[in-house]
């Protein structure tokens, strides 16, 4: 697929995130004025609550609140309606009155108001290589895992937006003599991708992949910061807790399937065929390279399409028991990891547990230290145009003990 032109310059240069292909939405303000949806293009944003007021979209006035949740809720047909809308008028020689506001000018706000939270374990590499440091190599991978979407709820009130700065928590460690009260020591990020629910499902009831993948709005970056001795204390005999509360960090732009259709792909190879109701009809992976940068230095390095399960898989099977979906939950992927050192997803493989330093800008380092910044990307690329996500960045405050 090659680039579609825009009126607006920026939109079409090559190395730029938000070329009109992509077009993802998210939620901004200027000035002392209240959060209102938008879309990026370019170095601009589309003020769509302004289209609507000027009868240039329809989205049941919904684009004037300050969470994309109301749109969502209004369905596929509108989702695909809006879009083609946009891309009509952003088009090269339309040039409509639309109202933009220049990018740097805005504050960006959480997209959506998270409903749930939700994070899985979807990458056997990562899978493996943290079972090796938990539990040895003979039991890296749990029975189960290559048979179904490993996941844990987690809290929906600590998900924040890209620029949020996170505290290092303080927590119950494993000491010599017992457990003992203290700043976690080795603290860690997550390099995932979060899929954002924007359909809901009843209780009671069960969706199909299929089914799932249509209830998928989009995408964004996600960094589930993880507290690893916290982690280790306290995971079994039900799995992470308060290692996993201190703060979720997404990017402020959601990418829609629509922009990342043409790169659609296959996923990691099966070890084993899953369960009927596991099956897809398609692949539901992408070609996107992703990856992370601590202190402005790029750490690991990448593609999505290393995963074991797609997002629609692990939205079907949170169904399978009759969990009911709403419009606004939000599903991490898991940490995403190659194969290779350098295309890990977490300190804690990289480091191999803290045993084999890195070194960032010049200095051995384990896991993360106050004030390190940790910012995630992504990028798919197409003829003469890329799908970016923008950065999803937070840095490390220092423990209140």
């Amino acid at each position: 697929m090659a680039l579609i032109r825009s009126w607006v310059d920026s939109a079409n240069d090559p190395n730029g995130a938000f070329p009109l292909n992509n077009l993802p939405y998210g939620v901004f303000s200027v000035g002392g004025g209240g959060p209102r949806c938008g879309a990026a293009i370019g170095e601009m944003i589309v003020d769509l609550a302004a289209c609507e007021a000027r009868g240039l979209l329809d989205a049941g006035g919904t684009f004037a609140q300050g969470a994309l949740n109301g749109f969502m809720a209004l369905g596929r047909d509108r989702w695909d309606a809006v879009r083609a809308r946009l891309t009509a008028l952003l088009a090269e020689g339309a040039a409509p009155d639309v109202p933009l506001v220049p990018m740097a000018d805005a504050a960006l706000h959480l997209p959506i108001r998270v409903t749930e939270f939700t994070d899985f374990y979807a990458s056997r590499n990562h899978a493996f290589n943290v079972g090796v440091l938990f539990r040895g190599p003979e039991n890296a991978l749990p029975p189960q895992w290559t048979h179904m979407p490993i996941g844990y709820n987690g809290r929906a009130s600590s998900v924040v937006v890209s620029g949020t700065p996170i505290r290092r928590p303080m927590g119950q460690l494993r000491g010599g003599n017992g457990p003992e009260w203290a700043p976690s020591r080795r603290l860690d990020l997550e390099l995932e991708l979060g899929a954002i629910v924007g359909a809901d499902s009843a209780m009671g009831s069960r969706v199909n992949v299929e089914q799932a993948e249509d209830m998928i709005f989009g995408y964004v970056l996600l960094n589930d910061w993880s507290a690893r001795d916290v982690q280790a204390w306290e995971y079994q005999p039900l799995g992470p807790f308060q290692s996993k509360a201190l703060g979720t960090t997404i990017g402020p732009w959601i990418v829609t399937q629509a922009a990342l259709e043409p790169f659609r792909c296959t996923g990691a190879d099966r070890v084993n065929p899953l369960l009927p109701y596991l099956a897809e009809e398609r692949p539901g992976f992408y070609d996107l390279e992703i990856g992370w940068t601590l202190n402005g230095q790029v750490m690991g390095r990448t593609n999505y399409s290393v995963m074991y399960y797609s997002s629609a898989q692990q939205l079907a099977h949170h169904t399978s028991s009759g969990c009911p979906m709403r419009v606004g939950d939000l599903l991490g992927s898991g940490t995403i990891s190659g194969p290779s050192r350098d295309q890990t997803g977490a300190l804690l493989e990289m480091t191999e547990g803290g045993k084999v330093p890195v070194t960032v800008n010049g200095e051995p380092r384990t896991f993360l230290e106050d004030g390190d910044e940790v910012t995630l990307f992504a990028t798919a690329r197409g003829d003469g145009f890329r799908i970016g996500f923008g950065p999803c960045t937070g840095r490390i405050l220092p423990a209140r003990p």
